[in-house]
């Protein structure tokens, strides 16, 4: 410990953010099970003086007639996130690892990760431009010239289950993909040198050593990203999607329809109540998928 003094001092700031962004808030778990009014200046004493009203806070998801459907699309579009971010990324990964001219892996690296920067509000005014009915892309440059009629993209919920997987990959690719290319260099060359010697060709090297090599990389992100499939990308789906109640079938998930009740309605306690159900089911879920994977593997195990 006396060694370490000056490293383990350096911790100390992180160690403070860390507390008071995520474990200081944990105090607010009380407002799912309070009746949360102002009665004060101060938020802590209002929030020990509401009433308690057990679970009845939850009562407003569980009972809403849209909680399955929008339980539906954020599980179903998380899944599909989880599965397009391997496909996607670890072939891109592969590719930028194969380029031997340095500046020419730099530049593909810094304009496939400058969407990550990007803001929904940005992202969602991109989307507009390409699928605006009078002025988009797509419509006027791309299903004009061919003769075919233009799309009412805002209006039409059949498209979006594609629309959505395609915006996300977009934004999330160059951020996945960098992990990914950190793991292939991180493998052992000399690996490759005899798989060279023993006559293995490029397609063998990446389906019998990049691959499996790379596998509890990707466990370790597909545990992370189980634990949050009970949570949308709020920009995501709320800026894209231009919040259009018409798509609502198609695009509504959790964190919108909450914003949406809250906005209406001003319930703090039942936004607190619904957070709640989601990181108790997304830590369920991590807890569940890690220790199947400790069953199968131990050592590709995220604990």
């Amino acid at each position: 410990m006396k060694k370490n003094k000056v490293l383990l001092s350096m911790l100390v700031p992180g160690l403070i953010i860390l507390l008071i962004n995520n474990y200081l808030p944990m105090f607010g778990i009380l407002l799912a099970f309070k009746d949360f009014k102002f009665t004060s200046d101060n938020f802590f004493t209002s929030l020990l003086a509401s009433d308690w009203v057990g679970f009845k806070n939850f009562e407003f998801f569980t009972k809403s007639i849209y909680a399955y459907t929008i339980t539906r699309n954020t599980l179903l579009y998380n899944g599909a996130f989880i599965i397009l971010t391997l496909v996607t990324a670890i072939p891109a990964a592969i590719l930028m690892n194969e380029l031997r001219n340095s500046m020419l892996a730099k530049f593909y690296q810094s304009a496939m990760l400058l969407p990550q920067f990007l803001s929904w509000v940005v992202v969602g005014i991109l989307a507009f431009s390409f699928l605006s009915m009078d002025m988009g892309f797509i419509n006027k440059n791309v299903l004009a010239p061919l003769g075919i009629d233009p799309i009412l993209w805002y209006n039409e919920p059949r498209y979006w289950p594609y629309i959505l997987p395609l915006v996300h990959i977009w934004k999330t690719l160059g951020y996945y993909s960098i992990i990914f290319l950190a793991g292939i260099t991180g493998i052992d060359s000399e690996i490759y040198e005899a798989a060279v010697i023993d006559g293995a060709s490029k397609t063998k090297q990446i389906f019998y050593i990049t691959i499996p090599l790379l596998f509890p990389l990707m466990i370790i992100l597909t545990l992370l990203q189980i634990g949050r499939v009970f949570y949308a990308d709020f920009g995501l789906f709320y800026q894209t999607t231009q919040n259009s109640g018409i798509l609502y079938s198609a695009t509504n998930v959790i964190d919108v329809y909450v914003y949406n009740a809250l906005r209406v309605t001003g319930d703090a306690s039942m936004a607190a109540a619904v957070g709640l159900y989601q990181a108790t089911a997304g830590f369920i879920l991590v807890i569940t998928s890690n220790w199947i994977v400790k069953r199968i593997n131990k050592d590709s195990a995220l604990f």
